[in-house]
């Protein structure tokens, strides 16, 4: 089932909250919305949820008009956050709560209800939790739990919003490859709205970026990493090391760092340079096109060392390097290395 979002529009009070998103989601997709609190991401969501409604604009769902349709009509399943599972019911019940409160006349025999539950319960791995209470079980398999029960009524579209953020960073990081792979095999149509940078970019087949109640931009995890269309996406989406400029003669000149840039037509001559922690030289020698920090501290994580170094100006620079290469290194807090950047994305700037 795809979903359509048309010149969708929504304030509270004199809070702009969404500006004329335009959004599609095809069938089978499994699209992320990224962005800092209060920038839209769940207002969107609500909206296509039928929990809220827009001050302007269209919900189309399988192509079919669900403006003026409310969440029963539009036959989503929604996770949210804290799970809101019926305390005083086990997890079978709980599963089953939506199939149970639909019209006689759609509601299923309790036969087919077992039969049905018994289904999603293996499919997310509870099935011999079906007689617990909420409390009896973890974090993690009550979002399970939640999960399986938006499942249960056999949703046109998956909806979750902050799926895992009431959860420890371990329990995050399975239930992601867990629920990945639960939608390759399912194939379900699935918006899901986070915060969490890492998690839309490993989750996610698409990713939407929101800033104060617009898209900054819509692409792939590759594309808005590699190729962030805005200086706030550059910020906001990883690391990032900020250098600034000035564009002149066709040039981008950050100091002794220099790189080709057309210079823009309408008069703006300063610019700034990002570039991703990983995409930074580190050697003993000046090789031209860099130039002199000090190591401030050096952690080791894994295959690669995270190195703070400080320009001559005070700034800060964040390095990721091999750990070979750091060991080959062998410098120290306090001594002096040469910094060229491998790669920079340049924004020009107005002046402030």
């Amino acid at each position: 089932m795809s979903i359509e979002v048309r010149n969708a529009t929504r304030a509270f009070g004199s809070f702009q909250a969404l500006r004329g998103i335009n959004l599609t989601v095809p069938t089978g997709q499994f699209l992320a919305l990224l962005g800092p609190s209060g920038s839209g991401k769940t207002t969107l969501l609500r909206i296509i949820a039928g929990l809220d409604r827009a001050d302007e604009g269209s919900v189309f769902i399988n192509g079919q008009d669900a403006t003026e349709q409310g969440a029963r009509g539009r036959n989503v399943g929604f996770v949210f956050q804290h799970y809101a599972l019926f305390r005083h019911m086990t997890v079978f019940e709980n599963v089953a709560f939506g199939l149970r409160v639909r019209p006689r006349e759609r509601r299923p025999s309790e036969e087919q209800i077992g039969a049905r539950v018994n289904e999603l319960l293996a499919l997310v791995q509870l099935d011999f939790l079906a007689h617990r209470l909420p409390s009896e079980l973890s974090g993690g398999q009550r979002q399970r739990v939640a999960l399986a029960r938006a499942l249960a009524v056999e949703p046109a579209v998956l909806l979750l919003d902050e799926p895992f953020g009431a959860l420890d960073a371990k329990v995050r990081q399975e239930l992601r490859s867990w629920l990945r792979r639960l939608h390759d095999e399912i194939g379900l149509t699935s918006v899901f709205v986070t915060h969490d940078q890492e998690e839309a970019l490993e989750l996610a087949d698409r990713v939407v970026i929101f800033n104060h109640g617009v898209i900054e931009q819509d692409g792939t995890p590759e594309e808005v990493v590699e190729h962030p269309a805005t200086p706030f996406v550059a910020n906001f989406v990883g690391r990032v090391n900020v250098f600034h400029g000035r564009l002149e003669s066709g040039k981008a000149w950050f100091g002794p760092v220099v790189v080709d840039h057309p210079t823009p037509s309408d008069g703006m001559t300063h610019a700034e340079g990002y570039a991703r922690p990983h995409e930074l030289d580190v050697t003993r020698e000046d090789v031209g096109g860099g130039l002199w920090a000090t190591l401030r501290h050096a952690s080791p994580a894994g295959a690669f060392v995270k190195v703070d170094l400080t320009d001559p100006d005070g700034r800060l620079l964040h390095v990721e390097i091999g750990r070979e290469q750091f060991d080959t290194l062998a410098v120290t807090q306090g001594e002096r290395v040469y910094v060229r950047p491998r790669r920079l994305r340049v924004f020009p700037r107005e002046r402030g």
